[in-house]
């Protein structure tokens, strides 16, 4: 049978391994105009879930070259827990990487593990690089790239295509993470950040008010994304609708106790990225001194109180 290929279009292929999908759902909802672009740059021959014109088999045994190879979700090589199309899941892999140009983990289990690294009965589960030879790595046209994140932002996806489409290259950080999306904080951006600033502890989850850092667990000021500046569906994040940070792009994710916050004579025993322990307490013990009744009031509240003193 002839396989329908967009000839001319770069080949992405997008294998799944010990996975929930969820960064599948993540790249499905792309903003529409994003992904229109992601269809006419790009030949999407192969996903488990989306396409069906070609098997994997097929790709496994073809000499043609595959210019993207995505994998989504842990790799293990213990095939009495996880075994793919009859075979080792590492094996596949490997096979596919010597036919790739560029290797991009989909997601914290891709890249280190993730939540499934954490399953006591096989400890033989990891990221892409830990079941990729140095050789074969070495084959590839660009050091592995890892989109950490649970799960990621699909703009993460569509920036990393297009960053190798057109330059052929994307600058990574030390833990081979694009640095435009993962050089700033997800507390960049936060609409909490006054909150922050001033020591205004949120009262429960949901709310609009408040900073999550405090009682809730939030670990923005530590982790690297640009998720409130982005947005997901163009329109929120976690922190915008009252649910704090969880972390999800670090490698200690996940984590006990991810929504509590361990302190110190009430203060957050982990202070912020880059800031000294010993200045954080001067400055958290200062800006608790004070009180700022708008601060402390709720946001309907305050805008209300505002127009009945011009009516």
């Amino acid at each position: 049978m002839t396989k329908m290929y967009k000839t001319a279009l770069p080949k992405v292929v997008w294998l799944q391994g010990i996975t929930c999908n969820g960064n599948t759902h993540s790249f499905l909802s792309a903003n529409s105009s994003r992904f229109e672009q992601f269809n006419n740059n790009f030949d999407l021959i192969y996903h488990p879930s989306l396409t069906v014109d070609t098997t994997l088999d097929e790709i496994l045994e073809s000499k043609n070259r595959i210019d993207y190879l995505l994998v989504e979700g842990a790799i293990t090589n213990d095939e009495f827990y996880f075994s793919i199309s009859n075979k080792n899941l590492s094996e596949v892999l490997n096979t596919l990487v010597l036919k790739s140009n560029f290797l991009i983990a989909v997601g914290s289990c891709a890249s280190y593990g993730g939540i499934h690294a954490k399953f006591e009965q096989n400890k033989q589960i990891g990221g892409l690089k830990d079941y990729i030879s140095n050789e074969n790595q070495a084959l590839l046209s660009h050091e592995i790239i890892n989109l950490t994140g649970c799960p990621i932002h699909p703009e993460w996806i569509m920036q990393t295509l297009f960053t190798l489409k057109f330059s052929g290259s994307i600058t990574l950080d030390n833990k081979s993470r694009p640095i435009e999306m993962y050089g700033g904080l997800a507390h960049h951006g936060c609409t909490r950040n006054e909150y922050f600033e001033w020591k205004v502890e949120a009262k429960s989850f949901g709310l609009k008010e408040g900073c999550l850092f405090y009682n809730e667990g939030c670990r923005g000021p530590m982790t690297h994304s640009n998720c409130n500046k982005i947005l997901w569906n163009d329109v929120s994040s976690k922190t915008r609708v009252g649910m704090p940070c969880i972390g999800c792009t670090e490698y200690d994710f996940p984590r006990l106790n991810m929504f509590e916050t361990k302190k110190h004579i009430g203060i957050p025993f982990e202070p912020p990225l880059g800031i000294p322990k010993r200045a954080y307490l001067s400055i958290s013990g200062v800006a608790k001194t004070f009180t700022i009744p708008r601060l402390n009031q709720k946001l309907n509240h305050f805008y209300e109180s505002k127009e009945n003193e011009n009516s």
